[in-house]
């Protein structure tokens, strides 16, 4: 077994720590400390706290897009391709809790708001934009309700990610029939 890189017990640490204490409770040392390393290890690796954040975060997304776009047929009937993201994405919530609890944090902080407000207005390149592609598809061809693209969003992933996190912290049991029925209740939220 290979001992993982120390870029790596980085992020990891830096995960943990923050998915437990908060970006404010995670100060650079206690990464450090939870890496394994030197405190002035992390800056050969991340110029400061924020650049730390912003590429755990892009981590994160570019794991969630490889997972969610295995098996996506483009050319797939829209609500298929509706159900077929919303079910990637919820598994992926449950099956990485730490990273669940992150994205919560981070998309509700002033460095999500900035992300978030990019992706909507199409000023940002690369993470998965399947989503928003995928609505913008279904409001142009009126398969979805005619609303606002954040509304959408927030009509398909407000319920998702509670019961998500209803999951993590123990008060439901997302089996496979109750995932499904979730997305389809998602779907029947949003679809015209």
């Amino acid at each position: 077994m290979t001992k993982p890189d120390k870029r790596d017990e980085i992020i990891r640490s830096a995960l943990e720590l923050i998915a437990e204490h908060g970006f404010h409770g995670a100060p650079m040392a206690m990464v450090a400390e939870r890496a394994g390393v030197g405190a002035g290890t992390i800056y050969r690796y991340f110029e400061n706290k924020d650049v730390l954040i912003n590429e755990l975060y892009g981590e994160i997304e570019g794991k969630m897009q490889q997972l969610l776009m295995e098996g996506y047929a483009a050319d797939a009937p829209f609500r298929a391709r509706f159900l077929h993201l919303g079910t990637a994405l919820l598994r992926y919530f449950i099956e990485h809790p730490l990273d669940f609890r992150y994205l919560e944090q981070f998309h509700n902080s002033p460095y999500g708001v900035a992300v978030r407000r990019d992706k909507l207005l199409g000023n940002r390149e690369g993470g998965c934009n399947a989503f928003k592609e995928l609505f913008e598809q279904g409001t142009a061809q009126q398969v979805l309700k005619d609303l606002p693209l954040v509304i959408l969003f927030d009509l398909a992933f407000g319920p998702l990610l509670a019961a998500a996190r209803d999951h993590i912290l123990g008060f439901i049991h997302l089996d496979k029939q109750l995932i499904t029925r979730t997305i389809e209740a998602c779907w029947d939220a949003v679809r015209r």
